[in-house]
């Protein structure tokens, strides 16, 4: 029987404490009279946030010093304690070193922190592409507190999307992974396989046909991980392992996967205990959920 793995911990961005309060979002009343001991995050249209001195975590501003009452671009996060979270759009980008992504912060962030810039780069960066209807071509406007639009002409409303893309953790049962590269990676850099979700489609199928079609490899006992939120723009990553015979050929599908290997345990052991990366192997970032998956199976007695 093939030794199972799971994740070794929470992925970074799929952590977070406050409650997001769905009936909170329709009690203007309530909503005004938590926006005056209410914190706000600003975010820029890039996704970055102004941490506190030495990185140590969001910096948040008290929401009347922006305005004395919320207004359309502001979004709620949640609450906790009491207290409530918003998110507004920067009025223009910032340079400055004390401003950072989700994808340089996510993994350094605590619990908290975490949960509320995943959720206001996501809500953020739907209401910048939303702006007009799908149906009759209108202008729409917030409504819910940032978590609905409404377009102007036709009434039709509109929640944020999330696109489901499954990413998937081959092994042969052993010792051996696949990890492959994409063109457009930093060299040296690889990761496990993934794809978008297509119409009509399974999440477990999305995982047969996706490692088929990127290192045409088939493969079974497809199982659930774990997923995380991957707001870049609108993205759910949704994590699996999957079996493929012991050394199958690996065949890259050209112009999507630069290269693709079979690679042993101990050597992603030695990248992960030597920061995420040894000569020849880069491994994907702490903020993502591949290298949660990556770092279970390597733990994993072989």
């Amino acid at each position: 029987m093939t030794q199972e793995f799971q994740l070794d911990r929470l992925p970074a961005l799929s952590r977070s404490t406050v409650d997001r309060d769905d009936l909170l979002r329709d009690d203007a009343a309530r909503l005004a009279e938590l926006w005056r001991t209410a914190e706000l995050l600003v975010v820029d249209n890039r996704g970055r946030v102004e941490l506190r001195e030495g990185g140590a975590g969001l910096r948040l501003r008290a929401a009347v010093e922006h305005s004395p009452e919320p207004g359309d671009t502001a979004v709620l996060l949640g609450t906790q304690d009491g207290r409530s979270y918003w998110a507004v759009p920067a009025e223009q980008e910032l340079e400055h070193e004390d401003w950072q992504d989700l994808r340089m912060t996510g993994a350094l962030l605590d619990d908290t922190d975490a949960g509320l810039l995943t959720t206001a780069v996501g809500l953020l960066t739907w209401h910048r592409h939303s702006g007009f209807c799908a149906r009759c071509g209108a202008s729409t406007k917030p409504e819910r507190a940032g978590w609905a639009r409404r377009c102007t002409g036709c009434g039709r409303e509109e929640y944020p999307r999330t696109d489901p893309a499954v990413i998937c953790l081959v092994h042969d049962g052993a010792d051996q992974v696949i990890l492959a590269r994409q063109p457009i990676w930093p060299p040296e850099r690889y990761s496990v396989l993934a794809g978008f979700v297509e119409t009509g489609e399974s999440l477990e199928a999305c995982v047969v046909r996706e490692v088929a079609e990127e290192v045409g490899v088939k493969v079974r006992e497809v199982r659930y991980l774990g997923s995380q939120p991957w707001p870049f723009p609108r993205s759910l990553m949704v994590g699996f392992a999957a079996l493929a015979d012991p050394g199958a050929t690996l065949t890259p599908a050209e112009g999507e996967i630069e290269e693709a290997n079979w690679v042993h345990r101990d050597q992603v052991r030695a990248a992960i205990a030597a920061g995420g990366e040894i000569p020849g192997l880069r491994l994907p970032p702490e903020t993502s959920i591949a290298r949660r998956m990556l770092e279970g199976w390597a733990a994993m007695r072989g």
